[in-house]
C-alpha cells in the first residue's frame, strides 16, 4: 500500500484529465500545424484549451504561451527578458532551480527573505534601486516550505523602483490554492506547471500578460505566433486544462478538506515525537504543506526509511532530492544548519485520504525512533 505524500513533487493525474487526452493519443493525433482537415480539429482542440486557460488565469487566451514544463516557462521568461531589455535580472534566494540558477546564469542579483520565506521588500527595493533591470523574478508560493508571497506588494516595489522591469512569478505551486486571477494583474509574466495541478507531465504555461514582452527561448518552427516553436502536445495541453479547470472549481472546499488533514498530520507528528519543529506558522502557507525539521536524525536516512515502507515524501525540491546539503530555502530563511539536516517535505493533495495521514504518521514515527535508538546505540 502505497502512502502519498509529495503532492507538490509530481500530483497524481485526475482521471477527467486522462479521460480528456486519450482521443488526442489514440484516434486525433494529427499535427496541429499541419494544414488539413485532421490537424484544424486538432489545432481548434488546442485553441479550445487555450481559452479555457485564460478563463481560470484572468487573461487574454493569446497571453498563454504552451510550454513543455514550468522550468522552460521559467527559463523562458528569465532569459527571454535579459535578451530582450538587456539588463540584470533579479530573483529571491528561496526560488526554484529553475528560476535562482538561470538568474544566476547572466549574473543576476539575489533578494534576501525573512524567516518565513517571503522576500524581503526592502532588501528588494535597495537593490533595484538606481539599476537597469530586465526582471523582477519572485515565486508565488514556495515549492518547499509553502510560503505566500504578496506580489502586489512585489509589482509595486518593482515598478517604483525598476519601472522598466518585467515583473514574473513562478506560480507552479499555487494553482491548488490561491485564485491566480488576484495575482494576474500583478505580474507581467506567470509560470504554470500542469502535473503539479493534476494535469500531465510535459506541459507548461507561460501567461505574457498583456500580449508579447519577451524574446523566445525557442525558436526554428513558429508555433505559439513565434513565441514557442515546437509541436504542440495536443493531448497534453488538453488534459492540462482540463485539470486547471477541476482544481480552479474545488479550490475552496479542497483548502478546507486538506487544512484539516495537513494539521492532523503535523499535530500527530509532534504529539508522538520530541524535536518535531513546524518550518513556519500555518497562517503563513498554503493548506497542502506540512514541512517539519525533526532534530537529531538526518533527511536523506528518514527518506530511505519511509521509502522501504511506500511512504512518499521528501526532503526539498524533488529537482534537488539527494543531495547531502539543506536546501538553499530553508538556509535562506535563517533555519540553523543543524535542524535543517533533519528537514521533511510531506505535501497534501486531491487524493490525500485521512488513512493517508494516519499511516504517514505511523511509518514517520516509526522511522525517527528507529534512527534514534540507532544513534544512542552508536554513540554509547
Amino acid at each position: 500500500m502505497v502512502t502519498y505524500l509529495d503532492h507538490a513533487a509530481s500530483a497524481p493525474m485526475r482521471d477527467e484529465a486522462i479521460e480528456a487526452m486519450l482521443p488526442y493519443l489514440r484516434d486525433q493525433y494529427a499535427n496541429p500545424s499541419g494544414s488539413h482537415r485532421f490537424a484544424r480539429q486538432a489545432r481548434q482542440a488546442v485553441d479550445e484549451s487555450r481559452d479555457r486557460v485564460a478563463s481560470v488565469l484572468g487573461c487574454r487566451p493569446n497571453d498563454v504561451v504552451f510550454t513543455g514544463c514550468g522550468t522552460e516557462s521559467d527559463n523562458m521568461a528569465i532569459t527571454g527578458a535579459v535578451q530582450r531589455l538587456g539588463g540584470a535580472a533579479v530573483c529571491a534566494a528561496v526560488e526554484h532551480h529553475a528560476v535562482l540558477e538561470v538568474v544566476e546564469h547572466h549574473g543576476g542579483i539575489v533578494v534576501g527573505v525573512d524567516a518565513a520565506g517571503r522576500v524581503d521588500l526592502d532588501d528588494l527595493a535597495a537593490q533595484l534601486e538606481g539599476r537597469n533591470v530586465s526582471i523582477v523574478s519572485v515565486m508565488t508560493v514556495n515549492n518547499e516550505v509553502g510560503s505566500i508571497n504578496d506580489l502586489e506588494a512585489v509589482g509595486r516595489v518593482a515598478r517604483r523602483h525598476a519601472p522598466g522591469a518585467l515583473v514574473h512569478t513562478d506560480a507552479v505551486q499555487a494553482v491548488c490554492w490561491l485564485d491566480l486571477r488576484d495575482v494576474t494583474p500583478h505580474v507581467d509574466l506567470m509560470s504554470l506547471s500542469a502535473h503539479k495541478f493534476g494535469g500531465p507531465k510535459g506541459v507548461g504555461m507561460l501567461v505574457e500578460n498583456g500580449g508579447p514582452k519577451i524574446d523566445p527561448l525557442i525558436i526554428g518552427g513558429g508555433q505559439e505566433r513565434e513565441r514557442r516553436s515546437g509541436t504542440h502536445n495536443t493531448a497534453g495541453i488538453v488534459a492540462a486544462a482540463v485539470a486547471l479547470e477541476l482544481a480552479d472549481a474545488e479550490r475552496t472546499a479542497e483548502i478546507a478538506r486538506v487544512s484539516v488533514l495537513r494539521d492532523r498530520l503535523v499535530d500527530g507528528l509532534q504529539a508522538s515525537l520530541n524535536g518535531v519543529h513546524e518550518t513556519l506558522s500555518r497562517a503563513d502557507k498554503v493548506a497542502g504543506s506540512a514541512h517539519v525539521c525533526i532534530e537529531g536524525i538526518e533527511s536523506e536516512s528518514l527518506l530511505y526509511l519511509l521509502d522501504e515502507a511506500d511512504v512518499c515524501a521528501s526532503a526539498a525540491s524533488a529537482c534537488a532530492s539527494g543531495a547531502m546539503e539543506p536546501s538553499h530555502v530553508l538556509a535562506a530563511m535563517g533555519v540553523p544548519h543543524e535542524r535543517a539536516l533533519g528537514a521533511l517535505r510531506l505535501t497534501l493533495g486531491h487524493t490525500t485520504t485521512e488513512a493517508d495521514v494516519e499511516r504517514g504518521i505511523e511509518v514517520v514515527v516509526a522511522a525517527v525512533d528507529r534512527l534514534r535508538q540507532r544513534s544512542a546505540q552508536v554513540a554509547s
